[in-house]
């Protein structure tokens, strides 16, 4: 009998997560072994502070530009900075419970909490920030983006595309591929894969 085109799709992508495994687990080893496990502190005490409070104030967000090396000297960042800390709180708590909503998908959870949180200056277009922050909110369950990691999922032949929506896109694809994992990388989380993308798609590192 001929095989279904769903069914067909399927098993080509099953055979491209392997190919993508092959690649992710060695790089995440050398990931691993080359960056300080010092570095992720900042990220790692976001998190702990978000857990307790539920929600990110402009010192978290401060915090988070330096842990992904932005640049502040812009005009978001004093937009951002005049704003009252309560109500950029008001706004990331209301993210926070988005992404850390079990009862969705972390595709629909990563998408609603980066629709929050683009009202804020700096989190209207681009999610390298947006996604620092949504993932010290779930570390769990999200995951962080940016140009490296965009670099690595084209090279791998993994489709995202930069249309709206991006974000909740990143992160269906990681649950993709976490459902695909087999054994070899058993306890992996979509923190992991974004670590072993971002040392993929490092040049000449």
């Amino acid at each position: 009998m001929e095989k279904t085109t769903e069914a067909a799709a399927g098993e080509e992508f099953a055979g491209l997560c392997d190919r993508v495994w092959d690649v992710l687990i060695p790089a995440r080893a050398s990931y691993l072994a080359g960056v300080s496990p010092h570095y992720d502190e900042v990220l790692h005490e976001v998190a702990q502070r978000t857990e307790h409070t539920g929600s990110l104030g402009k010192t978290d967000i401060a915090a988070l530009v330096v842990w992904k090396r932005l640049s502040a000297q812009t005009r978001w960042a004093k937009e951002l900075m005049s704003l009252p800390d309560t109500q950029v709180r008001e706004i990331t708590e209301q993210a926070v419970t988005k992404v850390r909503d079990t009862a969705v998908s972390p595709g629909e959870a990563a998408r609603a909490g980066r629709a929050l949180i683009s009202g804020l200056p700096g989190f209207r277009t681009g999610d390298a920030l947006a996604s620092a922050v949504l993932t010290s909110a779930a570390p769990q369950r999200m995951a962080v983006y940016d140009r490296r990691v965009q670099h690595a999922l084209d090279a791998l032949g993994l489709t995202l595309t930069p249309t709206p929506g991006r974000y909740g896109r990143y992160l269906q694809l990681l649950n993709d591929l976490l459902e695909h994992r087999g054994a070899r990388a058993d306890g992996w989380t979509a923190r992991d894969i974004d670590t072993a993308l971002y040392w993929t798609g490092v040049p000449n590192r």
